[in-house]
């Protein structure tokens, strides 16, 4: 497995074809905007100069990467050849059925597809193919370059085969693949967006403000970040579709999502993405500006 074609250049996209690139992997890059690939493999290369000021990399290492990655705004291009697609579009489930659908057809019938959802079924995703045991899940933990975790999704009919190949392929990753069976938010988001949509209703119901939550979890509970903050950097409209996600799976009220996010979301305050969410990133990072806003 040597060629691996990457689906989205966006967050996710952009740092799952860096860390394929650095380990040594030919990546294809896909996106359907050329801008979104010209803004991708810039975050690319500004992330490799980080490294190499912390001197984790060289710069022969920093060329060696960017060479190991070519983009494509044609998918059956830029599928060409790959053993791998991880598909890493928008979390959207109509949106990756379709792509899913389409890599079907255009795939080799050997190659594996997998997605880097965070909370859609996997087996729902492979229903659409004729290859539901090669479709897994690769849920990379964002920044992907950095962070450790790989949750490995089996969906129904995903072979054991797959599933070996795939935790073998992110141990050579340097990743920690952990498998995990398939319902809603997995586990990583199960338990993680519960406790941001909680945090969110504190701020909500006027028990603390933004930076007092996120104080309290950060030095009380040992979090590297708060909860507020790192709905911010995942995208407040990513963490309303993985709890609408995990809400209909489950029919539970407790995953149903807060109002403030709802709002929030709909007035298209994203968090970093946007430079406005619970924390102001557009001027000078001022706590609770554009969430107070919204507090009646």
């Amino acid at each position: 497995m040597k060629n691996i074609a990457v689906i989205g250049a966006g967050t996710m996209g952009n740092g799952i074809a860096h860390t394929f690139a650095q380990s040594g992997y030919n990546v294809q890059l896909i996106d359907i905007s050329q801008d979104s690939l010209d803004k991708g493999l810039a975050t690319i290369t500004k992330n490799l100069d980080r490294m190499i000021a912390k001197e984790r990399i060289t710069e022969l290492d920093k060329q060696s990467t960017l060479d190991n990655i070519s983009s494509f705004t044609d998918i059956t291009q830029g599928v060409k050849n790959a053993s791998l697609v991880v598909e890493a579009a928008t979390e959207n489930v109509d949106l990756k059925l379709k792509i899913f659908k389409q890599l079907d057809e255009i795939c080799d019938a050997q190659t594996i597809l997998a997605t880097n959802t965070s909370s859609i079924s996997i087996t729902q995703i492979a229903a659409v193919t004729s290859r539901p045991g090669k479709v897994i899940g690769m849920h990379f933990m964002n920044p992907v370059p950095i962070m450790k975790l790989v949750e490995i999704i089996r969906g129904y009919d995903t072979s054991d085969d797959v599933t070996t190949t795939i935790m073998e392929l992110s141990k050579k990753l340097g990743k920690i693949p952990t498998e995990v069976n398939d319902y809603p938010g997995f586990v990583a988001n199960r338990i993680l967006m519960p406790m941001i949509n909680e945090s969110i209703e504190t701020l909500y119901n006027g028990v603390a403000g933004v930076s007092e939550i996120d104080t309290v979890m950060k030095l009380g509970m040992a979090h590297p970040m708060g909860p507020l903050q790192l709905a911010d950097f995942i995208g407040l409209d990513v963490c309303l579709s993985i709890l609408n996600v995990m809400y209909d799976g489950f029919k539970n009220p407790k995953y149903a999502p807060c109002p403030l996010l709802v709002n929030m979301v709909r007035a298209g305050k994203l968090g970093v993405k946007s430079g406005e969410g619970f924390y102001d990133y557009s001027e000078s990072r001022k706590a609770e500006k554009v969430a107070k806003q919204f507090i009646k």
